[in-house]
């Protein structure tokens, strides 16, 4: 009988050839070069220096609601940590589809916004595909749309930040994307999208809206009304938050979307089997209970938001609205990088955004403390000075 190699020997004589896709190195074998699409790219890092004052990351500067804490402490003691978590985060999701008003079929959850990013971009994106956004933006939806094999067409918003219905229009007519990437209030530069121009984008794109509501509590509108079903392009919307910042749970790492039951399936399909563990899910249905408390921390961070604003129109910058926690300002007479160390010399630290695109010059401040943001300023006017 002739042997099932086709006449090769043995499999070590595979091995000590090299054939190629056979896994194993052997001796002398040399590790596998990164995918060449990823070369180029760097991961997203924000710099954390020791500083009193860290105003970089756009977290809460306010801890949880203590009652949070006490109830999550309590249910804590009765997880079985020996057991796998509730893969289809039903708890979780119930609670979220009521506050949203919505089926729990329209809900998915994972660890942190950008891990649902990335399950969108797998079910939808990779070779062959391609996503649109307009920068200046959240750099992740390039970053992990490029990890996924996602090809990404860039266009361009106006000097103001805002979007440009006719450049909006000019790259999906291009490039046909099947997911087109909105930040709203967009990040880094705070500008909120109206509704009116939420609508024409879906009106226009060929496949998925994906509107990142990341700071929407901060806003004065949201799109969730476009995703509840009866509104054109429902199915095609979607709109993804964070427990991050105003739940004050950054550490948890824990995000979800709304949108059609189709897009939550395909999501689940790409979704590693108990990607979500439980005490993440028991801490965001905890959270869920406390509301009030966290409209109480926007209001607080809010005000903090007009008072570091007014402070900036006294000083030699440009700004622009902020409907976010952070506001993005240009110091009009020195470099952004120069004035960007001599508030770390005052130890405060603020995110250095002057190497984005379409930012040059900018630096970003998130919204602290009261005694936080008081620093930032007199810190901000001696370096101007």
């Amino acid at each position: 009988m002739e042997p099932l190699t086709g006449g090769r020997s043995t499999v070590a004589e595979d091995r000590e050839v090299g054939v190629p896709g056979d896994g194993a190195a052997g001796a002398g074998g040399v590790p596998p070069s990164v995918r060449p699409d990823l070369v180029a790219l760097t991961g997203y890092h924000s710099p954390q220096v020791d500083v009193e004052v860290r105003l970089n990351t756009n977290e809460s500067p306010l801890p949880p609601p203590a009652a949070w804490l006490d109830a999550f402490r309590s249910e804590l003691s009765g997880l079985d940590f020996n057991r796998y978590p509730d893969r289809a985060a039903t708890g979780l999701r119930a609670a979220l589809a009521e506050a949203h008003g919505v089926d729990q079929a329209q809900v998915f959850c994972a660890n942190g916004s950008n891990e649902v990013l990335q399950c969108l971009l797998l079910a939808y994106g990779g070779p062959g595909r391609s996503a649109a956004l307009f920068e200046p933006t959240y750099t992740m939806h390039a970053q992990i749309a490029r990890t996924t094999g996602t090809a990404v067409a860039v266009g361009r918003r106006t000097d103001e930040f805002l979007l440009d219905l006719e450049e909006v229009s000019r790259v999906l007519a291009a490039t046909a994307p099947v997911v087109t990437f909105l930040c709203s209030p967009n990040n880094p530069t705070g500008r909120i999208e109206p509704p009116r121009t939420v609508e024409a984008v879906i009106e226009r794109a060929p496949g998925l809206v994906v509107i990142d509501e990341a700071y929407a509590q901060f806003a004065r509108s949201t799109s969730l009304d476009l995703v509840r079903g009866g509104t054109p392009g429902a199915d095609r919307t979607v709109v993804v938050r964070t427990f991050s910042k105003t739940w004050s749970m950054a550490g948890v790492r824990l995000g979800y979307l709304v949108g059609s039951p189709e897009v939550v399936a395909a999501c689940e399909l790409v979704a590693l089997p108990y990607h979500l563990d439980a005490i993440k899910q028991l801490a965001g249905r905890l959270a869920l209970r406390y509301v009030d408390e966290m409209e109480l921390r926007v209001a607080e961070v809010t005000e903090e938001r007009g008072r570091i604003a007014a402070g900036l129109a006294q000083l030699p910058v440009d700004t622009w609205p902020s409907d976010a926690n952070f506001i993005l300002f240009r110091p009009q007479d020195r470099p952004a990088g120069e004035v960007w160390s001599e508030l770390v010399a005052r130890s405060v630290l603020v995110r250095d955004c002057s190497s984005w695109p379409g930012l040059t010059g900018c630096l970003r401040v998130t919204v602290g403390l009261p005694g936080e943001n008081d620093r930032f300023l007199d810190a901000l006017n001696e370096s101007l000075r």
